[in-house]
């Protein structure tokens, strides 16, 4: 059965005539006819007097009229809730944001913000890979990214070329970090010796930070003797693998310090291994709705 049939018999049950009916529900009168008929034989009833002038409703006629009224008001109804639903997600304002931001930044910058109910997270960012997700912004899958930056990323020139604009919404700092021996110290202290090399559990080597841990390894006065183990492209990832011993690593400095507080981690090194980076907020140049350029001003008047 379908509602378009129900439509049908209050159409005609309105106007107790199946040639008006027809018309009404812009169809052929041998069509609607059928229709109505189909309507009866799924009912198991006869639903229309056929043998007064006008057409009359018979008892089970009158009372299906009374479901076919429901019916209809109850889908008209969610209908039009689903279109409402549709609208304010569709005005939502998309965010590609890496796993590491989104567990331990986004949620409250967003609710601090005051912008949390405006925005949407695309889950599909959580398999991007650094400059994916600029690509992402350029094809339009979402409005806003938000990734750690930092000056010595591969590609990082691209977004001085004009085409993007961005906000700094925090400092961060990579911090150097190994299960603790039975004495409370490092079990894989940096910097490490030339015979003895540190496991290292390293971040993907297309990625947001990897490239930072690199570069400031790289201006260190101190040299350092790692030993990477594997790569991954997620800080939880990096973060379980050191937990259970297989080696030191670098993670966010939010990521430490629930785990540094009840002595599950701690520092593989002083603040001299620990790696500055910037939180930024990401946009194309030319926004693509007017609500994205207002939120914009908005946060660039928080973070002036």
């Amino acid at each position: 059965m379908e509602i378009r049939w129900l439509e049908d018999f209050m159409a005609l049950a309105r106007t107790r005539h199946f040639s008006r009916a027809a018309e009404l529900q812009h169809v052929s009168q041998p069509t609607f006819s059928r229709r109505i008929k189909l309507l009866e034989e799924a009912m198991g009833a006869t639903l229309i007097n056929r043998q007064t002038l006008p057409l009359s409703l018979t008892p089970a006629g009158e009372r299906f009229f009374d479901l076919c009224q429901r019916v209809t008001r109850d889908v008209r109804d969610v209908k039009s809730q689903i279109a409402d639903m549709e609208a304010e997600e569709s005005a939502r304002i998309s965010v590609g944001s890496t796993q590491g931001l989104f567990s331990h930044f986004y949620q409250g910058w967003a609710s601090e913000a005051g912008i949390a109910d405006r925005l949407q997270l695309n889950l599909k960012a959580t398999s991007w890979v650094g400059e994916q997700f600029l690509d992402a912004l350029d094809r339009g899958e979402c409005d806003l990214v938000l990734c750690y930056w930092h000056q010595d990323l591969p590609w990082g020139e691209r977004l001085t070329r004009g085409e993007y604009e961005f906000i700094t919404l925090a400092r961060e700092r990579l911090v150097p970090v190994s299960v603790a021996a039975e004495n409370g110290e490092p079990r894989f202290p940096l910097p490490g010796a030339k015979d003895q090399s540190v496991p290292l559990i390293a971040y993907h080597s297309r990625g947001f930070l990897q490239s930072a841990v690199e570069a400031h390894l790289a201006r260190c006065k101190e040299s350092v003797n790692l030993l990477p183990l594997n790569e991954n492209t997620q800080s939880a990832s990096i973060k379980a693998l050191v937990k259970q011993g297989f080696g030191m690593g670098w993670l966010p400095s939010r990521m430490t310090e629930k785990s540094e507080h009840f002595g599950r981690l701690t520092r593989a090194g002083d603040e001299r291994w620990d790696v500055p980076l910037d939180i930024r907020l990401i946009r194309l140049r030319e926004p693509r709705s007017d609500d994205l350029l207002t939120l914009w001003k908005t946060l660039e008047t928080q973070h002036a």
